[in-house]
């Protein structure tokens, strides 16, 4: 095998891997579309539901026309004026222009590195959590209010009995929450719970979430807690 053939062949292997990676996503995307139908058609005015990483206000805005109660998380500025416009005329959405994480406090909201290039695109992967791929950590950081998602929870269960649905997707920053969750069996007062996990881009935790992912399954169904939202 001459070294031309050898390099195509390589290249050929690149370009299928990059194209099978490329049909996964798309089709955690389509489920993630006909689960989010399913789910809207189960909501109504007197349901609680959490967006977390609410970004621009695509999954906010579904969730709104049900008539449900939302709270939307969104720390990054940009994205935040771009979602409050979005649902300016949903008075049954409240907004927080916070980072959601196991304590109060100020983080730092770290952007992608071609933010300023493409700030929509680029602002769903603003993130608090440092180490992720393609992620800038010096002064294009900004500096945020953090909530402790756990309490917020706890006081939304203990007024209304139940959260409906609470969706996370929030860079990396889901993997100590869902932790706590778990460990507080915060799970038990939701009726569904999808997350998307970023292990991917943080090759250090993905010993921690392959064992998050472990326990989470041996105890609810997926129709509980799903780890595998976009």
């Amino acid at each position: 095998m001459t070294n031309a053939t050898e390099a195509d062949l390589a290249e050929t292997q690149a370009a299928l891997a990059k194209l099978r990676k490329r049909q996964e996503r798309n089709q955690r995307a389509a489920f993630a579309r006909v689960l989010m139908q399913g789910i809207c058609s189960m909501l109504g005015p007197n349901d609680v539901v959490l967006d977390c990483g609410a970004n621009v206000g695509a999954v906010t805005g579904l969730l709104a026309q049900t008539g449900a109660k939302v709270h939307a998380f969104e720390p990054d500025p940009y994205a935040f004026g771009k979602l409050q416009k979005a649902v300016a005329d949903k008075n049954n959405v409240v907004l927080h222009n916070v980072a959601v994480g196991t304590s109060a406090g100020e983080v730092r909201l770290m952007r992608a590195a071609n933010f300023d290039d493409n700030p929509r695109g680029a602002s769903v992967k603003s993130t608090v959590l440092s180490g992720g791929r393609g992620i800038s950590e010096d002064d294009a950081a900004v500096t945020v209010a953090q909530i402790d998602l756990l309490q917020t929870l706890t006081d939304l269960i203990d007024r209304h009995g139940e959260i409906a649905f609470l969706k996370m997707d929030i860079e990396g920053a889901e993997l100590e929450i869902l932790e706590a969750m778990y460990a507080r069996d915060l799970f038990g007062a939701i009726r569904l719970t999808v997350a998307e996990t970023h292990e991917r881009k943080i090759k250090d935790l993905r010993p921690r979430f392959r064992d998050l992912r472990r326990k989470v399954a041996e105890t609810y169904p997926i129709t509980r807690v799903n780890l595998d939202w976009i």
